[in-house]
C-alpha cells in the first residue's frame, strides 16, 4: 500500500506525504474530508479528479479534518491510496431512492457482496439519514460478520446541511460504500468514549425510532431541561455536552447517543440514532483527560501494530468539548500506532464500528472511532 496526502487550505494545495513510488495513475481509491462549502467547490472537484484520473473518489463533508497530528478547520484533507494486492469496489445511493435509511443500507451492502468481501466502508449523509437504522440494513445479510465501519457526515456545529459524493460533486442524502476484497488486506477497528454516566436510571416509556418523546412516562425533553440546569438557555448546542447512555432490553452493553435536534412545541427530541422503547438511559458528562484517554483505548482495541493508514473518525461533540486540547486525542491515537502509519479522518455527526472483533456494526456517537488497513 501506498499512500500519498494533500490538504487544500487558505486557497492553496499542500503535499503532506509524498513517497518517490507513489503511481497517482495506479492510485485506486481517493478519500477527501472537508468543510462544506469547499468540498461542494467545484475547482475542488475538477484538481482532484485531474489529479487521480482512475480513482474512486469519495467526499464527505466535516465538523472538522483530520491529517497526520492535526485538526483543522476549513480545510479539505486528501489521502490517495494505491494498493499493491488489494480489489475495491465503491457503490452510491442516495435515500430519496428508498422507502427508509434500513433499506439504503440494505441495498447497498448487496451490492457489495462478494465471497472475498472482507471489509466494508459508509459515508453516509449525517442529516437525513438514520444511522441505526442505516447499519442494520447493512447487518441484514452480513451473515459472516465481516467488519462495517465508517461514519456520517458532518457541517460543523450547525447541523443543517451535510454533503457525501462518489466521483461527483458531493449531495444531499447520498450513501457511499466502499468494499475490500481478498485476504491480502488487514482491518482493524475499535471504539471508545470516554464518558461517564450520572444521575438516576430511567426508561424510555414512548419513542418511535429515533425519536424520543417520553421517559418514565414524562415529556422527555421538560426531564432533560431540568438535568441541564444553567446549560439549558444554550440548548440545542449544549446537548452535546451531555449526551445519553441507552440501553437496549436484553443487551450487555449500552450506547451513547447525541440529540441533533429539538422540538420544543412539541416536547420531544430526534437523536442520531434509535431509541427504543423500555431502554434505559442514563445522562452522560465527560472531563478532558478521559476522552483524550478513550481516544488511546480506540487505537489499543483495534489490535492492529503499525497499520499502514488509519482512518479516524471522531464525534463534533467531544471536539466541542475538548476545544483547544482537541489535537491531543489525535496525538494519543498517533503514539500508539507510531509515526510509520498515515492517519486522516474527520469530526462526524455518528461512528460506526463493531463494538468487539466478530460483532456486527453499531451506530455510536460521542466515541473515537477508528479503522485501521494493513496490506501484505
Amino acid at each position: 500500500m501506498k499512500i500519498q496526502q494533500l490538504q487544500y487550505i487558505d486557497k492553496a494545495w499542500k503535499i503532506y506525504m509524498h513517497p518517490e513510488d507513489f503511481d497517482r495513475m495506479q492510485c485506486q481509491l481517493v478519500l477527501v474530508f472537508g468543510e462544506s462549502s469547499l468540498i461542494t467547490d467545484t475547482s475542488v472537484f475538477n484538481y482532484l479528479e485531474r489529479s487521480y484520473p482512475e480513482a474512486h473518489i469519495i467526499l464527505s463533508s466535516t465538523s472538522g479534518e483530520i491529517i497526520h497530528n492535526d485538526v483543522f478547520d476549513n480545510s479539505v484533507v486528501v489521502t490517495a491510496i494505491e494498493f499493491d494486492n488489494t480489489n475495491i469496489h465503491c457503490v452510491e445511493t442516495n435515500i430519496n431512492r428508498h422507502k427508509n435509511s434500513y433499506d439504503a443500507g440494505h441495498y447497498l451492502m448487496q451490492q457489495l457482496q462478494q465471497s472475498d468481501l472482507s471489509a466494508a466502508f459508509i459515508i453516509s449523509d449525517g442529516t437525513y439519514i438514520n444511522g441505526s437504522e442505516l447499519v442494520a440494513g447493512f447487518n441484514k445479510t452480513n451473515t459472516k460478520n465481516i467488519p462495517v465501519t465508517g461514519g456520517l457526515a458532518g457541517d460543523g456545529p450547525r447541523f443543517t446541511k451535510t454533503f457525501v459524493g462518489l466521483n461527483q460533486l458531493p449531495a444531499e442524502g447520498v450513501i457511499a460504500a466502499i468494499g475490500f476484497y481478498g485476504k491480502q488486506i488487514q482491518i482493524g477497528h475499535g471504539s471508545f468514549g470516554g464518558w461517564d454516566e450520572f444521575g438516576p436510571v430511567r426508561t424510555i416509556t414512548r419513542s418511535d425510532k429515533n425519536i424520543l418523546y417520553e421517559i418514565d412516562r414524562k415529556n422527555a425533553f421538560d426531564l432533560y431541561q431540568d438535568y441541564l440546569g444553567p446549560y439549558k438557555e444554550a440548548l440545542p448546542g449544549s446537548a452535546m455536552l451531555f449526551p445519553l447512555s441507552v440501553k437496549e432490553p436484553g443487551a450487555d452493553k449500552a450506547v451513547v447517543r447525541t440529540i441533533l435536534s429539538i422540538n420544543e412545541q412539541e416536547g420531544y427530541m430526534v437523536f442520531a440514532g434509535n431509541m427504543p422503547n423500555g431502554s434505559q438511559v442514563r445522562l452522560m458528562k465527560a472531563s478532558f483527560n478521559k476522552l483524550i484517554d478513550g481516544s488511546s483505548k480506540a487505537a489499543q482495541h483495534t489490535l492492529v501494530t503499525n497499520p499502514d493508514l488509519a482512518i479516524l473518525i471522531s464525534c463534533i461533540g467531544r471536539k466541542l468539548i475538548l476545544r483547544d486540547r482537541t489535537e491531543e486525542e489525535v496525538h494519543a491515537v498517533n503514539e500508539i500506532f507510531g509515526t510509520a502509519t498515515c492517519t486522516t479522518g474527520f469530526y462526524s455527526y455518528g461512528e460506526i464500528s463493531p463494538l468487539n472483533a466478530g460483532s456486527l456494526s453499531e451506530l455510536h456517537n460521542q466515541t473515537m472511532t477508528i479503522t485501521t488497513f494493513t496490506e501484505f
